[in-house]
């Protein structure tokens, strides 16, 4: 097997992380051409770590966000295929051959596989994404016992960035990373932009990994919600025509009143709003970048209806959320 694969993995911080994880990259059965790694301004001595372990280091000097670094290793690459892996995961050994034999099925421009917790290896921390109406986002099967429900390999159009592999062809095609985003949804808005384009993935289930998650600044961080809930806005304001914003304004409200809500029960609502109005001031400009994508509405339309109908798919079948059961209670769960 030649070694046509890079692999980019963005650090802020994280030593005993980032090295696990480069131990599982070195028990890779398919053979890695280069393993990049993007130093965001660590302080732990993880960049210094890395360089131990003959791993190539790009030093970005200060945090320049997910979006910045992954897009600087894309850049840096020459393969034909690249894998993005957050530093906070561990790999099963067959990890990255179980995703080529997926990504390498005609028409295939990415494959994901199945995500576990590292804390509860028998509960998924996710398998691919999916993207609401409203313009908010679910990891398909967060927080479930593993199941036949993620266990059966499909066509997806939302591959996490936490751990993925992409042809860099489509990267030419479709563009890096939007860096407005910085962290967070970074990855649905580049899968939404693929589905508008129509560039399928495949979810492979058996290329199996292990996620600590949120291992930084901590899930309910109050930088971490104001990110998220300014995303939230910008991915609407960059991908909704007027006559869908008006069409879907009432599933645009609930699904980020309810997310304001969560973040009311986390003590961080002051971050959430914080968040919202960075996303309205960024509104116009996020509007700007779109124009020359050429997304079509109905295009969009069809790729929200199906993504959310997964959504109700698997929390029917699996248990409810109780954001997604209020949610898809008050939007009639999908209706036009």
């Amino acid at each position: 097997m030649a070694a046509d694969v890079s692999i980019i993995v963005p650090v802020w911080n994280g030593r005993a992380m980032v090295e696990r994880l480069l131990g599982s990259l070195s028990a890779q059965t398919y053979p890695i051409a280069r393993i990049l790694v993007v130093d965001n301004g660590s302080e732990d001595g993880a960049a210094e770590a890395v360089e131990r372990l003959n791993a190539c280091v790009i030093r970005m000097g200060s945090n320049a966000g997910f979006s910045r670094a992954v897009n600087r290793g894309i850049q840096e690459c020459t393969t034909e295929w690249l894998a993005i892996v957050n530093s906070d995961v561990e790999l099963a050994p067959d990890w990255l051959q179980r995703l080529m034999e997926a990504a390498r099925l005609p028409g295939t421009w990415f494959a994901a596989g199945k995500i576990f917790s590292a804390s509860d290896r028998d509960r998924i921390d996710g398998t691919y994404d999916a993207l609401c109406r409203g313009g908010c986002a679910w990891r398909l099967g967060h927080g479930r016992a593993d199941g036949p429900e993620f266990s059966e390999a499909r066509s997806i159009w939302f591959a996490p960035g936490t751990a993925s592999l992409f042809r860099a062809e489509l990267f030419r095609r479709v563009g890096l990373f939007d860096e407005a985003f910085e962290s967070y949804l970074e990855d649905v808005e580049f899968g939404l932009r693929c589905a508008c384009l129509n560039y399928p993935g495949r979810y492979a289930p058996e290329a199996m990994a292990y996620h600590v998650g949120s291992a930084t600044l901590g899930k309910w961080h109050p930088d971490v919600v104001r990110r998220i809930s300014r995303n939230q806005v910008l991915l609407v304001a960059k991908y909704y025509p007027p006559s869908l914003l008006l069409r879907l304004a009432w599933p645009i409200l609930i699904s980020h009143a309810l997310w304001g809500v969560i973040a009311l029960r986390h003590a961080t609502f002051g971050a959430f709003l914080r968040g919202k109005l960075e996303g309205l001031n960024g509104f116009r400009a996020a509007r700007r970048s779109a124009r020359a994508l050429d997304i079509q509405t109905h295009r969009l339309w069809q790729i929200l209806r199906e993504s959310e109908h997964q959504i109700s798919r698997i929390q029917r079948r699996t248990g409810f959320d109780w954001y997604w059961r209020v949610y898809l209670a008050m939007t009639a769960g999908g209706a036009d």
